[in-house]
Order: structure tokens, then sequence, then C-alpha cells
């Protein structure tokens, strides 16, 4: 078996695969994140063409999102099976839920415009529905996550809470989304939308920032020992500045030109992608909190290499393709179309 910078393959697989699935998770909450946001948001919209209008701001990249769930899930599958078995199991209910939101949405996406019109208000109400579901089941899911897969009224009303902080987490980077892909009266509404639902971003961090160390010693000992604690600082205090660069920049969107519209969405990355290192970070070498780590949950050596190599072939590929969708389709978005 082959050696990497001295390590064993029963180490560097694990680590790679755990990379791998981390990147994977990333990528598909901020990416389908905004668009489940746009979904959560729809009803809020003033009309049914700005209805519309948001609906296309996400049409060519909804699909695309969405695969990034489906690498990670595949990758903890094949990666690490015996953490599969062990999460899938204890959060079955909420993974159901997502499926079934997952579902509506993708239907009453395409059913909303071909429909005959008397049934769209219908499909517009279950893309709402879809989206919502989606967005309680994945924040009750990381809630549960954060506290160690265990149920007790205390897990379950922090999961509770994290379903909610994520809803409005998803909802903030809708619609921060929209400022940048939208103009006029959508854009303004956009702004409103944002500074109304930045506070459910802000709680689920603070929420899952004070609640992963209180639960683990582990995890206590790892961001408040000394000199550790000075190389981790950077990550809340980059973190509170970027909520104040956004309170900020909205005192000041729309602007003519469309200046600074991009600003809002970019910070909303920063946000999402240190939360996420944070998270990372307490929880890493467990896979399954505190239970299993990667090195004891990963699947033979000889297995993973032979994955790996048809990672290196995949992973590029979706890459590839879903820059390139947003390399074809920048700029504002357009009336939507399906035809």
């Amino acid at each position: 078996m082959i050696e990497l910078f001295g390590y064993q393959p029963e180490t560097w697989l694990p680590f790679v695969f755990a990379g791998l699935m981390g990147a994977s998770i990333l990528l598909y909450v901020i990416l389908d994140g905004y668009d489940l946001g746009v979904g959560i948001l729809t009803p809020l919209a003033g009309d049914d063409g700005e209805r519309d209008m948001m609906v296309a701001s996400i049409g060519p990249f909804w699909d695309a999102n969405e695969t990034w769930l489906v690498l990670a899930v595949g990758l903890l599958l094949v990666a690490f099976p015996a953490a599969h078995g062990l999460i899938l199991t204890t959060l079955y209910l909420p993974v159901f839920v997502m499926l079934i939101g997952l579902i509506l949405r993708g239907v009453s996406f395409e059913f909303r415009v071909k429909a005959r019109a008397k049934y769209k208000a219908l499909w517009n109400r279950l893309f709402f529905a879809g989206s919502l579901m989606t967005a309680l089941s994945q924040g009750f899911m990381l809630g549960l996550y954060v506290m160690g897969l265990e149920f007790t009224l205390g897990t379950f009303l922090f999961a509770v809470l994290c379903a909610l902080a994520l809803t409005m987490g998803y909802a903030f980077i809708g619609a921060t989304w929209l400022i940048l892909k939208g103009e006029g009266a959508l854009q303004r509404r956009a702004v409103r939308w944002a500074k109304e639902c930045i506070w459910g971003l802000a709680v689920g961090i603070a929420a899952i920032s004070l609640a992963s160390p209180l639960v683990s010693p582990r995890i206590w000992e790892k961001w408040f020992a000394f000199p550790d604690v000075l190389w981790l600082l950077p990550l809340p205090v980059v973190s509170l500045a970027l909520l104040a660069l956004l309170w900020r920049s909205f005192a000041h969107l729309p602007a003519e030109g469309d200046r600074w519209a991009w600003a809002p969405f970019t910070a909303a990355l920063g946000l999402f992608t240190l939360a996420f290192a944070g998270l990372a970070y307490s929880f890493f070498p467990y896979v399954v909190p505190e239970r299993l780590t990667i090195f004891e949950a990963a699947s033979a050596p000889e297995s993973l290499l032979i994955i790996l190599v048809g990672a290196c072939f995949v992973v590029p590929s979706i890459l590839g393709y879903t820059a390139l969708a947003y390399w074809v389709f920048r700029g504002k978005a357009r009336g939507l179309r399906y035809d």
C-alpha cells in the first residue's frame, strides 16, 4: 500500500475522505442553502411575477446544488459505513421528512409553470412547503448531531432551536442571493428580508458555539486550552466583523449602478464557511460525536484506494459543471422559461 508523507494508508485515506465529505457538506449547505432560502421567501413576494423572478434566479442551479448532498451521503456510505448506519438509523425520521421536502420542491418547481393557471397557487405553496420541510429537518439533524445523537428533552429542544435558526439562516443567504441577482422592487425587498433574517444565522452560530464545548469536555479543551485559544481567536473575531459589515452595508443597499450588491452574499459565504470550519475543528477526528472516529469507522484501505480513484474523476466533474453553470448564467436573473 502507498504511504503519503510518511503516513500509512490506514491514516491518510480516512483523512482524505473526511476532507472530501466535509467539503461536499459545506458546498451543499452554501449552494442549496441559498436556493432553499429563496423557496422559503417566495410567499413574501410582491406579486406572481416577482415570485417567478425569484424562482428564475435559482432555476439554472438548484438541481446541480443538490448533487453535493448526494455526494456527501455517498461518501459517508462507502468510506465510513459504520458511521453511515449509526447516523442515518438515529436520524431516520428527520431524513424521511427531508426527502419528502426535496421531492415536493423538485416536483412543484417543474409543475408550477406547466400546470394550468388555477393550480399554480397550489404548486407555489408546495414549493414553499418542500423548502421549509427540508430546511427545518436539516437544522434538526444538525442540532441532534451536536448533542451527540442523544434523544432527551434538552437535546430535542436544542435541535428545535437549531431547526428554526438554520431555516432563518437559509432565508438570510437566500435574500443575499436575491440582492445579487435581483433588480428594482425585488432587490429592495431582498435587502429588507436579509436584515430581518440575519438574527437567525447569528443565533444559530452562537447556540452551537456555546453548546458544543459545554456538552463535551474534549471540545472544551480543544477550544480553550492555552495557547490554542490564541490561534482560534480569529474565527469568532472575523465572524463578528462580517456580521457588523453586513449590517452596515444594508444601510447603503440598493446602491446606484448596483454597486456592492455582491457584498452581502460574499459575506454570507464567509460566515457559513467560518461556522462550518469551527464545527469541523470541534468534532475532528470523530465522525459520530464522542463514539466513533474516522479511523475506526473507515472501510478497509484497499477499498478506500479503489474508491479514491473513482472520486478523482467524479469530484472534478461535479466541480466543472457547477462552475460552468454559474459562468454561463452569470448576471441578473431573467424571466422564467421551461422550453
